[in-house]
Formats: structure tokens, sequence, C-alpha cells
């Protein structure tokens, strides 16, 4: 299991101390500037309400969007500050920067429970750019760091790495969350254990595959990444998605671990990518020519259920077919429901940004043992690589 120091050490006194703390609130905001999904602002709660309970004054610091190092206007935090104000019932001030002088007279003015919202760190090319010297910047504002942003912790940024040099550092109640619930699902599952995965490309998740493989009892595939595999079997998938660069890889997944992968039986196929399509199902070898597969079939759905059902311990990453399209979202849906159903009985994760607006559009939010909030973050994790963002705290124990 990862260690790394807990911002609820029972020798950290917070009472009086200004406690930099980031947060993944990387919401999205319409051209008018209404958050229109503040899911991510939600699950930082209970770490703010722990520092405010404890009398910390809490400087919080998000990136939103991908503004590429320049001012843009519907980008400010100013909208995800008044929502955190209504979420919290507590005033949080925004502020127009992130370092220099007004920023710090503003911190140096803040009372114990106070909140101020740094403006989006990624207003300034030093933070994607791990730049030491702003990471200087913004740790010489607090006593404390506190990291709470798993979603971007496999990011090498100055306020997620380098800021970790230059202040102790410690893991937020969120960030410690989603990795012991992980780190427990990889390394001490009950079983069976399986993982299902959807979703557009087989090259994004290649070594998660290899490396759930040797652990997981179960790989059900599906989502556009299955006809990959289909073609490294030799089918032909007529118009379906598929990456021709990666059937080589493909292949050598199957034959390594085709013990442990299901794919599907059949395929949800239409003449066109469109809602109103002309839509039929086939066996998997049989797509006809000039169609394209969006969906896993009825028959697929019964085995993978019959697979959620036996299970102890269950990941889901990726939808499974084009859920936004009400004609193939079946599949999808079908079985967010099955797992849904086993919460309780069994351990249910579920992660990545699609996969949580399928299981929302589904009616299934909060239906699962956990949801994790960082979809490269989570997917990185059980690949098996070290996150800069994890490793930065680790590095700064004591």
């Amino acid at each position: 299991m990862v260690k790394f120091p807990s911002m609820k050490d029972k020798n950290l006194e917070l009472s009086g101390k200004v406690v930099l703390l980031r947060e993944d609130m990387n919401v999205p905001i319409d051209e008018s500037g209404l958050i229109t999904d503040d899911s991510r602002i939600q699950e930082a709660l209970t770490t703010i309400r722990y520092l405010v309970q404890k009398g910390a004054r809490t400087v919080v610091m998000t990136h939103i969007g991908r503004p590429g190092g320049k001012v843009v206007e519907n980008l400010r935090t100013e909208a995800v500050a008044t929502r955190l104000s209504i979420l919290l019932k507590h005033e949080v001030k925004a502020l127009r920067g992130y370092v220099g002088s007004e920023v710090e007279d503003a911190v140096k003015r803040m009372k114990d429970g106070e909140i101020l919202f740094l403006e989006n760190l990624r207003f300034q090319p030093g933070e994607e750019a791990n730049d030491d010297d702003f990471a200087r910047k913004l740790a010489a504002l607090g006593n404390f760091y506190v990291n709470d942003a798993f979603a971007v912790s496999h990011r090498a940024n100055a306020s997620v790495a380098a800021i970790t040099e230059h202040i102790p550092s410690y893991a937020g109640l969120l960030l410690e969350k989603e990795i012991k619930v992980l780190a427990a699902a990889l390394e001490k599952p009950k079983r069976p254990f399986i993982v299902i995965l959807g979703g557009a490309k087989v090259s994004d998740k290649i070594g998660l595959i290899r490396n759930l493989a040797s652990k997981a009892d179960k790989i059900l595939i599906g989502g556009a990444m299955m006809f990959t595999f289909y073609k490294s079997r030799g089918f032909d998938v007529a118009a379906s998605k598929f990456e021709p660069d990666k059937v080589s890889a493909a292949d050598d997944l199957l034959n390594e671990f085709g013990d442990k992968i299901m794919l599907p039986v059949d395929v949800v196929v239409a003449e066109k990518f469109a809602n109103d399509s002309r839509v039929e199902v086939v066996v998997a070898a049989e797509i006809p020519k000039g169609w394209m597969g969006l969906d896993i079939g009825p028959d697929t759905v019964e085995r993978f259920r019959r697979e959620i059902s036996e299970a102890q311990t269950i990941i889901w990453n990726g939808p499974l077919g084009v859920f936004e399209f009400s004609s193939f979202a079946g599949g999808t849906f079908a079985v967010a429901n099955a797992v849904a159903s086993m919460t309780g009985k069994a351990t249910t994760v579920i992660g990545g940004g699609d996969t949580l607006s399928a299981v929302e559009k589904a009616g299934l939010k909060g239906k699962f043992s956990h949801s994790s909030t960082g979809g490269g973050a989570m997917l990185e994790f059980l690949e098996g690589k070290e996150l800069p963002g994890v490793v930065a705290l680790t590095s700064s124990m004591p």
C-alpha cells in the first residue's frame, strides 16, 4: 500500500495556519459563465470542511480548462468560488491572481476558518511546465500544502509536484481515499475480480490490460476498441472504427491472456453514425459490408451480467457503446445497472469522464462503492505507473 503524509496526522496543528489546498475543480463552464456540472466541487467539500473546522486559513488552488498559459475570461475561477461558497454555506473570496503582492496581502489578512480562491493556475505558463520558480512563489503563501487533486496527480505540474520541494506537504481526504480504494482493489481484491473496459482506443489501455491481466480473473472488453481485437482475429469489421497500427498489439494480448479476456459475441450495428440509423444485431464475425458496430449486443450483455453477478471486486472504465445515442446506449446502461446492483455485495469501482457521464445518464450516480474523480490518473495508477503528485508527497515525508 502506498504511504504518504496525511493532513489528518494527529501531530499536525492546522489552527491559524495557511493551508494551500490543491483541488481539481476543473468543471465545465458554458459560454455564459455558468457551471453545468459541479460534481468535482462537491467531491472537495469533505476536505475543505475539515480544514475550516480545524481553524485553518484555506487557500484553494485549481485549474480550469486548457487556456494554454493565457488569460481566458470564461475560465476564471470566480464562478467556481461562488458555487463553492453556496455549497459550503461559507464565504469564499475569489482573487484575480495566484502570486504577487495583492495575493500576499490578501492571505496575510485572512482569519482562522476563512477561505480564499486563487485564479486559474493554468493562466500561468509555469504551471504545466512544472516551473520551480512558480512553485516556490506559490509555496511562500502558506505554512502547509495539501494535495487533494487525484485527477491531476498524474501530471507533473508546479502546483502538484514541484511545490512539495518548498513546503511541508500532505494528502487531502479525497486523494487519500482514491489511492486507498484503488490500491486495495489491486493488491488484495476479493475474488472473483473482474475488470470491465470500454472506450474507443486499445492504444490507451494496452499497458492497463497487461497489468490487470496478471491480477484479475476476467477482463470484459467493449466499446470501439473491441473491433481492433476482432481485426486481430481476422474478422471483417466493415466500417467499424478500429486502430490499424494496434492490431498486432491486440493479437499479442489475446495470445498471452486469451483465457482471461472476454470479447463480445454479438454487436449492434448501424448503416450510419446516427441515432435514427437502421439498426441490426449480428454475431461479431458477420458485420455487413459498409455497416459499423456501435454497441455490444444482447447475448454479450447476458454473458457480462453472469460474470458481474459472481464477482466480488469490479472495476469499470469506459462505455461499451455510443451511449450518447439512445439506439446504442443499451449495452452500457445494462452493464451499469448490473454493476450497481452488486454494490453492497461486492466492491464496485468506476471511473473515467465518459463512464461517469453514462452512469449519470442512466440515473445511477452514487450507486457504486467508489466513483473515481480521475480518468487518466485512475488508468495510470491501475496500469502500475507512478503518479508524480503522489510520488512528490511520499518524497516529502519526514
